[in-house]
Parts: C-alpha cells; structure tokens; sequence
C-alpha cells in the first residue's frame, strides 16, 4: 500500500541547543508561576458549595496548567508529555506516599517522567489526589483508554482536564514494540499519522 508522506520531520539545525535550553528555562518559569499562584491561594476545603464551586474551578485552572506547561515546546522539539508517552512502557503506576511505583509488576519499578514530576512538585503537597489516563483510537476507530497513573476512584467532587498529543511514524523509534507494550496502535498505516492520545487528568481532594 503507498504511504502519503506527511512531512513531521523536526528540524535539525545548529541552535539545537539554544532551542533545548530555552525549552528547560521556559518550562521552569511556568512551573514557578504555577507554585506561586497555588501558595497565594488556598484550597482549604469550605462548607459552603459556593466556596466548593471555587476550589473545584481553582483545581481546573491547576490542571490545565500542568498539562499546558508539560506540552509546551519550541517547534523543534517534541514536548515533555509527548516524551512521557512514546517512552512508556504500557506500566500502570501509583503515588505510595514517597514515589510512583508500578502496580502491575513483580518488581516495583518507578516511575521518573516530566509527568510525575510536576504532580509531585504541585498536587502531591497540596493533598490533591490524581489519575492519569492515555486515551486513543484503537483500529476499529473507537477511544480506548488505560490509566498511566491510577490512584482510586475519583470523588464526586472531582475535575477534569485533558490535552491530545499528535502522534506520528516519526515520533516513534521503534512503532511495533510501542505498540505491543502500551496498546496504542497505529490507527492509520497508510499515512505517516499514527494515533492521537488524549492525556485525561483528574483532580480531587483527598
């Protein structure tokens, strides 16, 4: 079958390393904002649903932050969250009070990812409990979802925030391993596009 060739090189030029740097400085900066705007206001939880309404949109706001700064990058580069998720093994992993350790294995392998690093730096002192979920389109084109993160069901009070990554041939170094270790299959093999994953984040207090 002839592959339309969609052109998702990244570039390769001689600032490569000016670009990184100012990626890592640039991702920095967001997360210190994001620290400074969650310390300047607090989500001590209230009796009244109006002040419960605040906490839950102040929990939204902290969310979509997260994911805004693991997906920002230079045009040259791929984001953090794009890293996270063309380097996971298909490991299910949960928050045991110290690290993020997978659940799913004999030995207790942890988890080290742009990802669990900012929820760490930001949810985890905060008491704000969080799931992870990778959602994607399998090959009969319906989403399919297998959690990345997994630390119980949600309470009623929960909230949501999600950002969908483009996947493509290039992004991968090897598609087949990719896919027989996390699931997510190649949902177009005529073209370069590979599958869309939309990274689900769900926040709640605990």
């Amino acid at each position: 079958m002839t592959r339309v060739s969609i052109n998702f090189n990244l570039k390769k030029d001689s600032l490569g390393q000016i670009h990184t740097l100012e990626a890592v400085t640039a991702t920095m900066i967001m997360v210190s904002v994001i620290v400074f705007t969650v310390q300047a206001t607090s989500l001590t939880p209230l009796t009244s649903s109006t002040a419960n309404a605040h906490i839950e949109a102040q929990m939204q706001t902290i969310g979509q932050d997260m994911l805004n700064v693991l997906d920002h990058t230079s045009s040259a580069h791929a984001s953090s969250l794009k890293q996270d998720i063309i380097s996971w093994n298909g490991q299910e992993f949960s928050w045991n009070g110290t690290a993020y350790c997978s659940v799913n294995t004999k030995n207790s392998n942890l988890l080290n990812s742009s990802t669990s690093r900012i929820l760490k730096e930001i949810a985890v002192p905060r008491g704000i409990a969080h799931n992870v979920l990778f959602i994607y389109i399998d090959r009969s084109g319906l989403p399919q979802g297998k959690a990345y993160i997994y630390n119980g069901d949600p309470s009623d009070n929960a909230v949501s925030v999600s950002r969908k990554v483009l996947l493509s041939d290039f992004d991968l170094s090897d598609p087949i391993s990719f896919m027989a270790n996390t699931g997510i299959p190649d949902s177009d093999p005529s073209s370069d596009f590979y599958n869309i994953v939309d990274v689900k984040l769900t926040l709640w207090r605990m």
